[in-house]
């Protein structure tokens, strides 16, 4: 067991990032694009990622999904280091990568055919998670045939009924309308509080990181480390308009682009 593991095994963390590092190669010559991440999450904890574009949050989370692997430090998740994908992490992507060829209601059930689940417990798990997302009457539906709010129910809900201990998530509400996009935050929280998993959330917008996270990793460039972990100790349901959310906005702003609103 090495240092960093025992440190774990002591410790209420879901997740423990150590020194963690990402290079790729550029004209034959390492470029950094992640050095020194450290931080951990812990069980049931809401975090999200926020920095400006190119600073590494997507790739931090291919790490941690296992879709690439480090060029140092190391990864646990429930105490064991992370090679590769698992059953205890799924990954809901920007676009939500539905099988265009599948209803609704086969796209939710599809990761628990593929464990070969009978039909029967598959049917009583899709109808209930079709009535957690509100999407009851669209189980026939395809793909095409619904919007794009709806497309992004249908992704939460297809690796929700998996059961994952950790929950992944690049930036899905980002190509949403505003109020699209308010409403899968508050379907998001609403589910999160009942299943109570692990999740780290990478966006752009700060605001949407005060709605819904415990915690804020504020995230710099060139190469990509973590410049502030921001707890963000404000009572759900949060509010835009209240003077603590304004303050802690503000210091968001400040630590990312020196008090300008804009990335």
């Amino acid at each position: 067991m090495t240092e960093h593991q025992s440190k774990y095994k002591t410790s209420t963390s879901r997740l423990l990032v150590s020194s963690l590092g990402k290079r790729f190669a550029s004209n034959g010559s390492p470029v950094p694009v992640l050095d020194d991440i450290n931080f951990d999450v812990t069980g049931a904890e809401f975090v999200c990622i926020a920095g400006k574009s190119g600073c590494g949050k997507s790739t931090l989370l291919k790490i941690l999904a296992g879709f690439m692997q480090p060029s140092s430090g190391e990864l646990f998740i429930d105490g064991r280091a992370v090679s590769g994908p698992g059953p205890d992490r799924c990954f809901v992507f920007q676009e939500d990568a539905l099988f265009p060829w599948l209803t609704v209601g086969e796209n939710i059930g599809f990761g628990l055919k593929q464990q070969g689940i009978p039909d029967r417990q598959i049917h009583e798990k899709v109808d209930r998670f079709l009535d957690l997302v509100g999407l009851r009457e669209y189980e026939s539906y395809l793909p095409r045939e619904i919007s794009g709010g709806m497309k992004q129910r249908v992704a939460l809900a297809r690796v929700l009924i998996l059961n994952p201990g950790v929950l992944l998530m690049d930036e899905p509400f980002a190509s949403l309308d505003a109020q699209t996009r308010h409403e899968m935050q508050r379907l998001l929280l609403r589910l999160w509080k009942e299943f109570r998993h692990t999740i780290l959330f990478v966006t752009h917008d700060l605001t949407e990181a005060l709605m819904l996270a415990d915690r804020i990793l504020i995230m710099d460039n060139q190469p990509g480390r973590i410049k502030e972990i921001v707890t963000v100790d404000l009572p759900r349901p949060r509010k835009r308009d209240n003077s603590d959310f304004t303050r802690l906005y503000r210091k968001l702003n400040l630590l990312l682009f020196g008090g300008r609103e804009s990335f």
